[in-house]
């Protein structure tokens, strides 16, 4: 098996390269065959077997696209986890790519029963996912409540073992199912014993498996998912169903558009602020605590969802000039980055439970400088705001000056309290 990147709305795909035409298959929904013990996609007469923890990798670790190259109609097992392939992703590292993700976000509670199986979802500003695990007669039942990020999908969720209980094992042989099963990839419960050749990695092993599952089956929706999923008792079919009916309701779980509201100041020639209008400076300085000589925007020219653009005049009396360069005036990088971060504060800062707070640049990454700035231009500012939890904002932006990029990176910062 072989991961290769790929642009973006691409999705993840399985690769056949063994078949004649390499044939490929989306890990989406509508592909889905077969859901015993494991997630099988199928298109025409060709299946991949087994993919829920190869896609669990991807989502874990916030990979929205990639081509998965095999040999065979099933990834490799490993040792029954997604830790190899969370490894694998991790030696090559990954790169952001332009296009913005947009998550199915939970607006309301949502319920789903199937048999013994239950999964609901309620509103969440991350992905968190609570699960209850056990078998028909009630044996070694676990629970564990886990936030999905790339930090706690390594250390608490990727190494859980796949599990099975003893009588079901020939059950299983009889389908053709583990023909590759042996400790080596697989606990074994029999009657109150575990077996396997190492320890159990967690004291509720089992039930992070289940959990491992339930975020590579939710993978097949095709975007990520914004809220707490609560599931009791999943299985494959389970997860599946669930997820289509999360596609079924991906319209009305929308997140609403993102309109921004400013203070209804007047403008100066009297006219009112209505909601999405552009904002003079007089209204920029309702929201940004910044001022003279460091406020680096004149205007808000659009607020499009998460996506702003902003406007800043620069001219041969800003006070920097008189020491950078006093015969040969530039702008200086780390301001054109200020100006990002103060942009992005603005679409942080509209929301009524942070008005009046300061936002206080934590970190840039990313950033290039690629031509200079000098008075007379225009900088014309892009951000879009990548990532809101809590009090922790992520926004990546660029500027332009005369329709060429001149600066841009990645920017952190945190909302506190004025």
């Amino acid at each position: 098996m072989a991961f290769l990147p790929a642009p973006p709305n691409t999705g993840i795909r399985f690769r056949r390269v063994d078949l004649e035409g390499k044939p490929e298959i989306e890990a989406r929904i509508e592909n889905v065959v077969e859901t015993s013990r494991s997630t099988t996609l199928g298109k025409g007469n060709v299946r991949i077997h087994t993919v829920e923890h190869v896609l669990a990798a991807f989502t874990g670790l916030g990979v929205d696209n990639a081509v998965v190259e095999l040999d065979a109609a099933e990834p490799p097992i490993g040792d029954g986890s997604a830790r190899e392939f969370t490894r694998m992703i991790q030696s090559v590292g990954l790169a952001p790519q332009n296009e913005r993700r947009e998550p199915v976000v939970i607006q309301r509670p949502i319920e789903m029963q199937a048999g013994e199986s239950f999964v609901s979802a309620f509103p969440y500003d991350r992905l968190r996912i609570s699960c209850t695990s056990a078998d028909k007669q009630g044996r070694f039942t676990q629970f564990a409540s886990i936030e999905i990020d790339p930090e706690t999908w390594e250390r608490e969720v990727a190494p859980a073992r796949t599990f099975c209980f003893f009588d079901e094992i020939e059950v299983l042989i009889r389908k053709g199912l583990i023909r590759g099963g042996s400790l080596e990839n697989a606990v074994v419960i029999r009657d109150d014993a575990i077996l396997t050749t190492e320890p159990l990695r967690f004291h509720d092993e089992f039930v992070r498996h289940k959990i491992l599952d339930l975020v590579g089956d939710m993978t097949l929706l095709g975007r990520p998912v914004q809220g707490h999923i609560v599931a009791i008792r999943p299985s494959h079919t389970t997860n599946c169903e669930f997820v289509r009916y999360l596609k079924s309701q991906a319209v009305e779980l929308q997140p609403p558009a993102i309109t921004f509201t400013p203070p209804k100041k007047p403008r100066p020639d009297g006219t009112p602020v209505v909601d999405g209008a552009v904002l003079d400076i007089d209204q920029v300085m309702t929201v940004l605590p910044h001022r003279y000589p460091f406020l680096m925007v004149d205007k808000v020219t659009r607020i499009e969802g998460n996506k702003i653009t902003a406007v800043k005049n620069v001219t041969a009396n800003e006070v920097y000039f008189q020491g950078h360069f006093p015969t040969h005036p530039v702008m200086p990088g780390v301001l054109q980055l200020e100006a990002i971060a103060q942009v992005a504060g603005i679409l942080m800062l509209k929301q009524p439970e942070n008005a009046g707070k300061l936002a206080y640049f934590m970190s840039a990454d990313s950033v290039k400088w690629r031509s200079p700035v000098r008075p007379g231009d225009v900088l014309v500012i892009e951000v879009e705001l990548t990532r809101s939890r809590g009090k922790i904002g992520r926004a990546q932006g660029k500027c332009y000056v005369d329709g060429q990029i001149v600066s841009e990176g990645e920017v952190t910062f945190m909302l506190l309290d004025a």
